[in-house]
């Protein structure tokens, strides 16, 4: 159940930073509140999954997980690049999070 909070987690905090891109440096209401709703969500959710699984390991996969996805959406959605350098980036920030799983991180 930690990993789906985790998953969770992760959802609502690249919501979040998504809808901050839309809230013009919140001076738009929704995309504020929704920025701001998204991040409450994600770090209760983060509180609830670090009660069965590891701090090191539910951070690295939020931060690994959560970084991916906000390039991918800022490639697909928001008009930014998406250059070799990003791309390959992305692989050592995944291939990290899975060097600390596999090497015991929880």
């Amino acid at each position: 159940m930690g990993y789906v909070l985790l998953a969770g987690a992760i959802a609502a905090e690249v919501a979040a930073t998504t809808a901050m891109k839309y809230s013009d440096g919140f001076s738009r209401l929704w995309p504020s509140l929704l920025t701001a709703l998204g991040y409450v969500v994600a770090f209760l959710l983060l509180a609830q999954t670090l009660k069965t699984v590891s701090v090191g390991t539910a951070y690295a996969i939020w931060a690994g997980l959560g970084t991916a996805a906000i390039v991918v959406i800022g490639a697909l959605f928001l008009g930014e690049g998406l250059s070799f350098a990003k791309f390959a980036g992305i692989a050592m920030i995944i291939g990290g999070v899975v060097v600390l799983n596999l090497g015991g991180a929880h």
